[in-house]
């Protein structure tokens, strides 16, 4: 393992006033409590990712995200109840398997860790923050959308971003009603997920979904990860001749399986992923003909904002993509960081009690007021995005759309 503290985690030549201030007021809020008179001692944040294997280039992104936000509240005074305490950024490689994640929280709670944010993958989240919950040790989940990961009766896991069963519903509803907007011209489904939990969970709940907004699911197909050929999915796609495919995956599958089905020339009305890993602004970059008017139900920033404006605008001068992964690594920073601003304290059952009662501005994401409810943030949802025209357009729901969805699809 290699493990590494950061003072700040992030290049100051991009800083943007935007971002700094949400972070200054994240950072001065205190909401009542003491303030601590002594010397600071510095907040240790574990961040738990996948830093190696086939998840590699996400995990970097949430790594990315993570720090940006450890070094703006750092810049903006640290925890200012605990004296200016900055925070420190522990690192661990998850490697994409559970237990690994797990043996990395050991390894932090030795090296006192305060408070973990992680893991990407839900199964690996799962094994990550049950072994934080025998120390009590605060845990954000800044992706991971099983709701098992919030439904054990943990009383030290949070998580921000929705889970994958109103995300599924949502989903569900929002294609039947494109659909019969164009006057329903798909009825039948093929839905390809990856095998772990996040894949299977959402598949599950998809085809529940789909059966009662009247479509047909003619075939739920699962691969592995990593696969490598989706020649065989693809070719079974084109025979059973689903009106709209459905991929539920990882990066590198989400965009190989867009390849395959291209190359193979499966004909359909709609690609509609949901929880699309691969649907970001580098696909649309990298792969603009085949990206074209493909639509995802995804977390996503609010282009509305002018603090997510302004945060995309540093993220893309520092050379990175715009991605889910970085902002939700950010909010989940800022909502660890707020709990030990309004705590006082590094006690863990004290800034558990105050992330239980948390109120943050999301900031920069659709949500609404921020509201936990059994470590859920019930304020949060997904939205349906869509490629058109070398961009990424939210197209649902209605109070933040910036265009109209374009269904079936092109086929230029």
């Amino acid at each position: 393992m290699t493990k590494k503290i950061l003072k700040s985690g992030v290049s100051r030549r991009t800083f943007v006033a935007g971002t700094a201030a949400s972070a200054a007021a994240l950072a001065a809020s205190n909401f009542g409590f003491p303030h601590i008179a002594k010397a600071a001692e510095n907040v240790k944040i574990g961040l738990i990712h996948p830093a190696t294997g086939f998840l590699a280039y996400p995990g970097g992104q949430l790594r990315y995200g993570a720090q940006l936000a450890i070094g703006d509240i750092n810049k903006a005074g640290g925890i200012k109840s605990l004296a200016g305490a900055q925070i420190e950024a522990l690192l661990g490689d998850s490697q994409t398997k559970p237990q690994i994640g797990a043996a990395e929280v050991e390894k932090m709670h030795e090296a006192g860790v305060h408070a973990i944010s992680g893991c990407y993958q839900s199964a690996v989240g799962l094994a990550a923050s049950a072994a934080a919950a025998k120390y009590n040790i605060p845990f954000s989940i800044d992706v991971g959308v099983s709701d098992k990961l919030v439904q054990r009766g943990l009383k030290n896991v949070f998580r921000m971003a929705d889970g994958y069963g109103r995300i599924a519903s949502a989903a569900a509803t929002n294609l039947g009603a494109i659909n019969k907007a164009a006057g329903s011209p798909a009825k039948t489904v093929a839905i390809v997920h990856e095998e772990s939990e996040f894949g299977t969970g959402t598949a599950k709940l998809m085809n529940k979904y789909l059966s009662e907004q009247g479509f047909e699911v003619l075939e739920t197909i699962k691969h592995a990860n990593p696969t490598r050929n989706f020649d065989n999915i693809a070719l079974r796609i084109k025979a059973m001749k689903a009106d709209i495919v459905m991929p539920i995956n990882y990066p590198g599958e989400y965009v190989l399986l867009a390849r395959t089905l291209r190359q193979q020339k499966v004909d359909f009305a709609a690609s509609y992923s949901v929880l699309g890993g691969g649907f970001n602004f580098k696909f649309v970059k990298d792969l603009p003909q085949i990206a074209e008017n493909m639509i995802d139900v995804n977390h996503w920033y609010d282009p509305k904002s002018s603090a997510g404006r302004a945060l995309r605008k540093r993220v893309e001068a520092d050379g990175k993509f715009f991605t889910f992964e970085v902002y939700l690594a950010y909010l989940s920073i800022a909502f660890l960081a707020d709990g030990f601003e309004r705590a006082g304290s590094t006690d863990p059952a004290a800034v558990n009690e105050a992330l239980k009662n948390s109120t943050l501005d999301p900031m920069f994401m659709p949500y609404g007021p921020t509201k936990m409810y059994d470590g859920q943030n019930i304020g949060s949802r997904a939205v349906a995005i869509q490629a058109q025209k070398g961009d990424v357009q939210i197209i649902s729901p209605a109070e933040y759309a910036s265009a109209k969805a374009v269904f079936p699809r092109s086929k230029a």
